[in-house]
């Protein structure tokens, strides 16, 4: 259970982003913090003045996490990312989809420019950024085109030299006039050179000639112009802060790190370890995942990283074109070709030494180290619902390696169309991307064991549709929402296809309260206060609301289609036109003819064919 006060006093000191869970651990909320301690604690002061959708979206939360950074302009950029990432319920304000500003050097022209823009596109083109302020960009482009004579027009050169004479630029001494001959291709790229290492944040020789300007400037009192110097040093600053959460190539990667306990004493068996794994897609920083693991007190960082990827990558869809770790790992190359096999491309595992790649990784062992250091307790809590649970079953079951569990139920209401759920466990946490839901085709009228029988069916004969397909995942457990009758059914249908799967029935008493497990014929009294049983009661009650709420959803269809598109001459549109008007069947039931006549769309005849259809006494 996470306790939010005893959360609140592990936060840090530092900059970064933090993350707002609610009911479902759907993230609801963003935000950045200079100081991560000070600005998540406020939300949980009763005495400040939150406003009335912040009170909301407090008494929402269940838990909050939390991503370090090194400065503030990395956490809004990394805020930014999420939100458009995840679209959180209460950041209405950022809902504008905004964006930052980046410089934008068309490199792949024959006499680049550079250039203010709004986005960082998939083009020949190199960009800087993104960066905070508009204002700045817009000076330092300004700066960089005085400086080194970049033009700033839109001619499309060299195709329109010498058809009109030089601009304002020129005679300014702002500009080489490429639109006129005047300056060559090689000439001009040595400019464009000089403005790329500038924005590449070499800028100390800029500086060094802007501050002596400046004081210049001072000396002899003209102190406007020495102030205009001093901003535009400023800016220079500003923009030559190099921050790592935004990317200039628009790659997918993942960047991977991880902290481990010290092996402190001959006794100490296994270590502790935290392996942060941080998402970038398109060059973004869109959201990170951390996974607890439990190390040899012989095996090294290396070793423990090696094993780590060959488990997480088995596992995940999606590979991305480049891993990058903190250090080597054991049989590099081999990694590297299994992981080119699975996502059909080359995939590229390297461990960065310098420049903003080398920080995002220190940035992520960071973030690692502080999960291990203060989440530990937290996570071990986790564990004992999931990890640990699963182990619980195992013992009263007598089996062991269970990572997937699918539970079954039949949903069926006053004899209602039947419908069937499947929903998946893995390590003890829900995998909701693998639910699935069956609107029975084979069985009618309400029979939960026939109805039963062909979900089973239709599970374990359904034809792949490649390899990351739910159903082609056998489970290592069944779980029955029921007893014997519902066990056999089970054992039956995986007989007849030939598949051994150990398969056990979920017992409840008279109260509807899980009461204990029914396998291999005998019914398994369970400990109502362990993790096991209320792994096993969430997932009974996981696999119930999942089918009442494809049956509910089932019915709302089905009661408007079944009741007014079966009436001859009534299509989609009078149906609506219906609804529209009187809201209910009910009360459509209920209308005159002259009622149902006067609704848009209808005439005489589709009014009589409705009220017929309610009233067939009427008919003749």
């Amino acid at each position: 259970m996470f306790q939010i006060e005893e959360e609140l006093k592990k936060l840090p000191a530092k900059p970064g982003v933090y993350i707002m869970h609610g009911e479902k651990d759907e993230i609801i909320y963003v935000g950045k913090a200079v100081v991560l301690k000070n600005r998540v604690r406020q939300y949980f002061q009763s005495s400040r003045n939150k406003g009335a959708k912040i009170e909301q979206m407090v008494t929402h939360i269940t838990r909050f996490e939390y991503i370090v950074t090194d400065s503030e302009l990395e956490a809004l950029v990394l805020e930014n990312n999420l939100i458009k990432e995840h679209r959180p319920k209460y950041n209405t304000m950022l809902r504008d989809d905004k964006t930052y500003p980046f410089i934008k050097v068309t490199v792949s022209e024959a006499y680049p420019r550079i250039l203010f823009s709004r986005q960082m596109k998939k083009d020949r083109h190199r960009y800087f950024g993104p960066y905070t302020s508009a204002a700045a960009v817009k000076d330092v482009i300004e700066l960089v085109r005085k400086i080194y004579k970049v033009r700033s027009c839109n001619r499309a050169l060299p195709r329109d030299i010498g058809k009109e004479r030089p601009c304002l630029y020129y005679h300014m001494k702002q500009c080489d006039a490429p639109c006129n001959g005047k300056v060559g291709p090689e000439a001009y790229q040595e400019h464009i050179s000089a403005a790329l290492k500038f924005l590449n944040g070499d800028v100390e020789e800029t500086v060094a000639a802007l501050t002596e300007k400046m004081n210049k400037a001072s000396e002899e009192m003209n102190f406007e112009e020495a102030m205009e110097y001093r901003d535009l040093i400023r800016n220079i600053h500003r923009i030559g802060e190099r921050q790592k959460i935004t990317s200039y190539g628009e790659e997918d990667r993942d960047v991977i790190a991880m902290a481990m306990d010290k092996a402190e004493g001959e006794e100490l068996i296994e270590r502790d370890a935290v392996v942060q794994v941080f998402f970038i897609r398109d060059g973004r920083l869109i959201g990170r995942e951390h996974f607890y693991l439990r190390a040899a007190r012989g095996d090294d960082e290396a070793h423990v990283l090696a094993s780590f990827l060959k488990q997480y990558y088995a596992g995940t869809p999606f590979i991305p074109r480049e891993i990058m770790l903190q250090k080597r790992v054991e049989e590099t190359e081999i990694i590297e070709e299994w992981l080119s096999g699975r996502r059909g491309q080359k995939v590229h595992i390297r461990i960065p030494q310098k420049g903003s790649k080398e920080k995002l990784v220190e940035l992520a062992a960071e973030n690692a180290r502080m999960v291990l250091t203060k989440d530990r307790e937290r996570i071990k809590r986790e564990e004992g619902r999931t990890i640990g649970a699963v182990h619980e079953v195992e013992e009263w079951l007598g089996l062991s390696g269970i990572s997937r569990m699918e539970a079954y139920d039949i949903s069926n209401i006053s004899g209602f169309e039947s419908v069937g759920s499947m929903v998946v466990y893995e390590k003890g946490r829900p995998k909701r991307s693998d639910y699935r839901k069956f609107k029975i085709k084979w069985v009618q009228g309400p029979n939960d064991y026939a109805s039963m029988e062909e979900v089973l069916f239709r599970r374990f004969t359904h034809e792949s549709k490649g390899e990351y397909d739910s159903f082609d995942r056998l489970p290592d457990l069944i779980l029955m929402d029921g007893g014997r009758g519902q066990v056999n059914i089970a054992l039956k249908v995986l007989t007849d296809l030939g598949i051994d799967i150990p398969v056990c029935g979920m017992v409840k008493d008279d109260h509807h309260r899980t009461r204990g497990l029914y396998y291999n014929n005998v019914e398994i009294p369970i400990d109502t206060t362990s993790e096991g049983f209320r792994l096993i009661t969430r997932i009974q009650d996981e696999a119930h609301r999942f089918a009442i709420e494809y049956h509910r959803s089932l019915r709302s269809k089905e009661q408007v289609h079944s009741v007014l598109d079966d009436i001859p001459g009534i299509g989609e549109t009078r149906r609506k036109a219906l609804m529209r008007a009187f809201r209910s069947l009910e009360k459509i039931r209920d209308a005159s003819e002259e009622e149902l006549a006067g609704i848009e769309s209808m005439n005489a005849l589709s009014a009589r064919k409705v009220y017929e259809f309610f009233h067939p006494e009427a008919e003749g």
